[in-house]
């Protein structure tokens, strides 16, 4: 049976170099060779969960960019807007794992191949069919010329009825809070559903009383206002009202990821008709199994992976 819903997603696709060893990354000698990228990881999970998963990119014209096309081709996401283009080497960063599953990323990313991506590329071909737009902060922090193709694309969206998610993903080593501040202003009259960390959206916003996250959802009519906090759960303000789910109990190896797995499981359960609790429990389930994994998406579950896993089900492997 073919997809039901499909889903958009725009940005850069990274080599991922993650360590052999645990610790300080200057005494790592080894390295494996993984594919990362927040919106590609956002994608895969919605491909996998068994969405419809288009994903809009540009890669090097090298080893690295085949690599990369291929995975994501493997995974089932349709690749119809990714080039590739010469004299711009695919991306690359380096992850250091401390032995709690928390981490850092080095970017080597100067001269992005997605700096090629231009306004014009955002059409009404593009996203015909399209029931979802994801976009997320990363891809607006690389170039001050990406924020002109975010415009575009979410005028189109607003023109075609098409709802947008966006998930802030702040790295302060790309831009500054200020103009992350600046853009999200431009951004957030145009989202639906905001998918934000707790720490990034007290960044953002100055502050992370119940208070100011209604104010903000408010005055930027943002109908969904869901609030990340790892092992604390998560909460969402819809429509006036509170709703809260637990996190689930694992033994994390790597949190890296673990968002933009959440992020796949919130809009798969959004577009499927879940209620507002069993959203957030889907999506608190993604997120906790993308921990218990190496890699920035090798955890992402499938459906009939993360189901039982919610439900405590037991599952027979012989």
């Amino acid at each position: 049976m073919s997809p039901q819903f499909a889903v958009l997603t725009i940005g850069d696709g990274l080599i991922t170099l993650n360590p052999h060893e645990n610790g300080p990354l200057r005494f790592v000698s080894g390295f494996s060779r993984k594919v990362g990228g927040a919106e590609l990881n956002f994608a895969i999970g919605c491909a996998r969960l068994g969405l419809q998963s288009k994903w809009v990119s540009r890669l090097g014209n090298d080893e690295f960019g085949r690599v990369i096309y291929n995975f994501a081709r493997g995974e089932g996401i349709d690749v119809s807007n990714v080039e590739f283009v010469e004299g711009y080497p695919t991306s690359l960063n380096f992850k250091e794992i401390r032995e709690d599953g928390s981490g850092k990323t080095f970017y080597y990313r100067q001269q992005s191949p997605i700096l090629t991506l231009k306004p014009e590329d955002m059409t009404k071909e593009l996203l015909e069919g399209i029931n979802m737009l994801h976009l997320s902060g990363v891809f607006l922090s690389i170039d001050p010329g990406n924020r002109k193709i975010i415009e575009r694309v979410l005028k189109l969206a607003k023109e075609m009825g098409i709802p947008v998610s966006f998930d802030p993903n702040l790295r302060l080593k790309m831009w500054t809070i200020e103009e992350a501040r600046t853009t999200f202003e431009e951004v957030f009259p145009y989202v639906d559903i905001l998918l934000t960390g707790l720490d990034e959206i007290e960044l953002i916003l100055g502050e992370s009383s119940e208070e100011a996250l209604v104010e903000c959802a408010e005055r930027f009519n943002i109908g969904q206002f869901v609030i990340k906090d790892g092992a604390n759960g998560a909460r969402a303000y819809i429509d006036g009202n509170w709703y809260e789910k637990e996190a689930f109990v694992v033994k994390p190896i790597d949190t890296v990821g673990a968002g933009d797995g959440f992020d796949a499981g919130y809009i798969y359960a959004y577009l499927n008709g879940y209620l507002p609790e069993e959203r957030l429990e889907l999506a608190n389930g993604v997120g906790a199994l993308v921990t218990t994994v190496s890699g920035d998406n090798e955890g992402l579950p499938y459906l009939d992976e993360v189901l039982p896993f919610i439900h405590k089900e037991i599952v027979i492997e012989r």
